[in-house]
């Protein structure tokens, strides 16, 4: 397998850069996931990896080789398109082997590695079949074996779950876990879909407008976020954040709540300090009803209005709001609660994250 290096690696059109000198490392057999809102740079700079997008600047290396110049044939690479890109007069067999047929391998060895595939993926009974004769789900793994009869040093994965209904991407999901389990290839997977992300990746990276905002395991990233875009973007529900001021231990909100200064932060922040403070749903419940490890004295109660609920089964997202904006809580073991009236919650401040308001970076490293 191999790695990939980005050194630099800026995109323009015309004279609009949207790719703005991003560095990345991803190492031998790691799969990486490039995530972000729409337009953020992580499709383009996965074509340019590809080679199907011409560089503006910078430097791509694949297992050490500067492919900066080479065509995506030339790259060893495999891409998996979001829209499958089967051909439809071939049958699966067909499709699969079609990139070795091209490449004129010996046809012993084309039915020995789709024969490999179709068993890794479980499509042997599929075949013969044409593409119009399979499912959503079949279909990607037909994309996805073609790919691999290739033996690629990199996997390159655009979106390949966006087309599929909710249940068929959870299955999707599983299967491509399972995939990177057996061939431990070296993956570069782009979605907008934090939870695919989350799942699938070893490591993430947030894009946002061209530039990278952090690399991190789901962990790092969920738990310390390391500025305040990706803690609102990581996370769902996602993460509560509002505006306030440091106040003599306390944190003042604009409508004049105030909370108490989370101990983490007494000595990272002035009075006067303009910050952004985060909390996450799980932190905030009503009392009795959350699942918690921070000590009693990080617990701070509060009353807070009962607006509109979301029944997920053993637990309940609660709609609240401090001092007009608004915030969401996750009760566990969910009990009725009166809309519109205030019941008392509970926030968990050993879980909190302060963020600077003027720069979004997160305090405390």
């Amino acid at each position: 397998m191999a790695t990939v290096s980005l050194h630099k690696l800026v995109k323009r059109y015309a004279s609009v850069e949207v790719v703005h000198g991003i560095d990345l490392e991803v190492a031998d057999r790691e799969f990486i996931a490039l995530v972000g809102p729409s337009g953020c740079g992580k499709s383009t700079t996965l074509r340019m990896i590809a080679g199907l997008e011409d560089i503006s600047g910078g430097e791509i290396r694949i297992d050490g080789e500067v492919v900066n110049d080479l065509p995506p044939r030339s790259r060893n690479i495999s891409m998996v398109f979001q829209s499958y890109a089967l051909y439809p007069h071939m049958s699966v067999r067909e499709n699969m082997g079609f990139s070795l047929k091209i490449a004129r391998r010996p046809q012993d060895e084309i039915d020995q590695r789709v024969a490999e595939a179709a068993r890794t993926l479980d499509l042997e009974p599929l075949l013969d079949r044409r593409p119009s004769q399979l499912s959503g789900g079949q279909r990607q793994r037909v994309a996805m074996g073609r790919a691999i009869v290739r033996n690629p040093a990199v996997f390159l994965f655009d979106e390949p779950l966006s087309n599929l209904d909710a249940k068929l991407r959870t299955q999707m999901r599983t299967e491509i876990k399972k995939l990177h389990a057996k061939v431990r290839s070296t993956v570069v997977y782009v979605t907008h879909d934090q939870i695919e992300a989350m799942t699938l990746a070893d490591r993430i990276v947030i894009m946002r407008d061209g530039h990278i905002e952090q690399v991190g395991t789901p962990e790092d990233v969920f738990h310390q976020p390391a500025t305040r875009f990706v803690a609102g973007f990581i996370g769902s529900p996602p993460m509560n954040l509002q505006e306030a001021v440091v106040d003599d231990g306390g944190l003042v909100f604009a409508g004049g709540t105030r909370l108490p200064l989370p101990r983490a932060f007494k000595d990272k922040t002035e009075t006067g300090s303009k910050v952004v403070f985060g909390l996450r749903p799980d932190d905030l419940y009503p009392e009795g009803h959350g699942l918690h490890s921070g000590g009693e004295s990080d617990v701070h109660a509060i009353d807070l209005p009962a607006g509109i609920m979301e029944p997920l089964g053993n637990e309940t997202l609660i709609y609240t709001e401090v001092d007009g904006h608004e915030w969401i809580a996750r009760m566990l073991n969910p009990k009725p609660l009166a809309t519109g009236e205030a019941h008392r919650f509970n926030i968990d401040l050993s879980n909190a994250h302060l963020f600077d308001s003027e720069t979004g970076r997160r305090l405390g490293g």
